[in-house]
């Protein structure tokens, strides 16, 4: 039998519309009794709980933990390596790096489980290169309310239809409680970093175009209150001749502890339209004007925010959101406009990414697409701060662009289609594999997903 459940108040890393539901920690044999006694008000897990928005909230339902499932088996020969769910990628790669494996795709953070990575099918600073989370996964083992389900990506029919919507699709094909995910082979625990500063967004959009193909990684920090000035780092795996011994494979991982935290209380509007635009003149300072092979760790390049525990607390007690939008590579004017918007409105954005996208994953609801993605953190406060966001989401999707549900807070349910055609392939496999609608989320339910 499950664990007793303890009721909880739970919001998303955005720390925004809190919500109580039950919270239980089961196995994952006990998920198919879960299932058959939940009410009407749904099941949904939960992670690290790094998703922005309300993704693994089920306000009055039940929030399954699944933190406890958090076993790393070998990595084989391959490649390859069976992860329970709950695992965090942290701890993955503290386990499969000294060995010389990396992750092959990585967000922006580490503390994110093996299963949330799944379910909102995560990019990196590599998707032009290598494509989402879920194209190195080989199989997963999936819990749903009819029964449990071993899916691979090459199955046809119903079973690889079930790993695809799952792939992307929010928690809501069912609870994933474990993986094989084909990590990427490396020599060191550095990267070798090239930094080139940029006047304007449109320039450094040129340069991405025409030279990220030659690196494995590229990312944009954007200047959103000074004309898009932007810096570029791009890079790739150092190799053994690259550097010293002791970087060597897992030679320096990070501590198990951030080095700083945020404070438990921050007054509100310490991030305001002021401090924010005296941060982005330093950072842009601060950073090269031309640099090329830096050595850096791979955990300064990929995850520098995990150095400070409990980040998102610097927003002040309001919270903030994170505003994400991919558009196709000739409407690359949406991430000019979108910056434009901002500027005009006068509403600040602490950090501002941009990337380029490859080709797009099967999953009916996996966010990249070929093209551009342009990430946005924007404290909650600024007056018009709705009506700017909803404006851009008109453009984006006008555009032929989405935004990531992962991150979403506040999109209008009337736009959902139109940025994601085929929603009505997700739902056809929820009816099957969960015909009495068990799984279901605050977002779910915000936006009619279901």
């Amino acid at each position: 039998m499950p664990d007793a459940p303890a009721q909880a108040l739970l919001s998303g890393w955005g720390r925004t519309a809190a919500t109580r539901a039950l919270v239980r920690t089961p196995s994952a044999a006990e998920l198919g009794h879960l299932f058959s006694e939940a009410d009407g008000r749904g099941v949904i897990a939960r992670g690290l709980g790094r998703s922005y928005g309300d993704a693994a909230q089920c306000a009055g339902g039940t929030v399954v933990d699944t933190r406890g499932l958090d076993r790393v088996g070998e990595v084989d020969r391959s490649g390859e390596v069976e992860v329970a769910a709950g695992t965090s990628l942290d701890a993955l790669l503290r386990r499969a790096l000294p060995a010389g494996w990396f992750l092959p795709v990585t967000p922006g953070t580490r503390q994110v489980s093996v299963g949330g990575a799944i379910a909102a099918d995560v990019h990196g600073k590599n998707h032009h290169a290598e494509g989402s989370f879920s194209r190195h996964v080989t199989a997963m083992t999936i819990a749903t309310p009819t029964g449990e389900h071993r899916v691979t990506p090459a199955e046809d029919g119903d079973d690889g239809k079930l790993f695809w919507a799952t792939a992307g699709g929010m928690g809501l094909t069912g609870i994933v409680t474990s993986a094989r995910v084909r990590m990427l082979a490396v020599e060191t625990d550095r990267v070798l970093v090239d930094t080139h500063r940029y006047p304007d967004v449109d320039s450094v959009m040129a340069a991405m175009d025409e030279g990220d193909a030659r690196y494995r990684y590229s990312v944009a920090w954007v200047d959103c209150s000074r004309s898009g000035r932007a810096v570029l780092t791009r890079g790739d795996h150092a190799r053994s001749a690259d550097v010293s011994p002791k970087c060597q494979h897992g030679a320096q991982l990070p501590r198990e502890r951030p080095v700083l935290r945020a404070p438990g209380h921050v007054p509100g509007g310490l991030l305001n339209r002021l401090s924010i635009a005296a941060f982005n003149e330093a950072w842009y300072r601060r950073a090269p004007a031309h640099r090329e092979a830096e050595v850096q760790s791979i955990w300064r390049f990929f995850h520098p925010l995990d150095g400070v525990a409990d980040w998102n607390r610097l927003y002040g007690p309001g919270g903030f959101l994170q505003y994400q939008f991919a558009v196709p590579p000739e409407r690359g004017d949406v991430v000019g406009a979108a910056m434009g918007e901002l500027s005009r409105r006068r509403i600040p954005s602490f950090l501002a990414v941009l990337k380029r996208f490859g080709p797009a994953a099967k999953g009916p609801l996996s966010f990249p697409m070929p093209g551009w993605t342009l990430a946005l953190d924007v404290p909650i406060g600024p007056d018009g701060l709705a009506e700017c966001l909803d404006h851009l989401d008109e453009l984006v999707a006008a555009a032929g662009g989405r935004v990531y549900l992962a991150k979403d807070s506040r999109l209008r349910p009337d736009l959902l289609t139109t940025m994601y055609p085929r929603l009505v392939e997700l739902q056809e496999v929820c009816r099957r594999v969960d015909p009495a609608g068990v799984l279901r989320s605050d977002l779910s339910r915000r936006l009619g997903l279901r």
